[in-house]
């Protein structure tokens, strides 16, 4: 899917932290939240677009879109992965 040299290149846009190939259990999982109408984004959109697959901060705490074997490196459209808003 994505280019080895590409990915070793690639960097979060906020952080410059290295970004890891997310799972195929990742991706399936965003996807059932995306058809569910349960995900928003960073910049608060609604994702409504299935992705192929996603980058993942090194962090663990956001993951960017891959759509069309094209990486969205978009802090607004990175796709939080931590609850960060989890109150128990």
């Amino acid at each position: 899917m994505i280019d080895q040299e590409l990915l070793d290149i690639l960097a979060c846009p906020e952080t410059k932290e290295k970004v890891l190939l997310a799972s195929d259990s990742e991706v399936a999982s965003i996807n059932e939240m995306i058809r569910a109408g349960n995900l928003v984004n960073r910049g608060g959109e609604k994702v409504t677009e299935p992705i192929d697959g996603g980058l993942v901060r090194a962090d663990g705490k956001f993951l960017y879109p891959i759509r069309e074997e094209i990486p969205i490196m978009l802090i607004d459209e990175a796709i939080p992965l931590a609850a960060e808003a989890d109150s128990s």
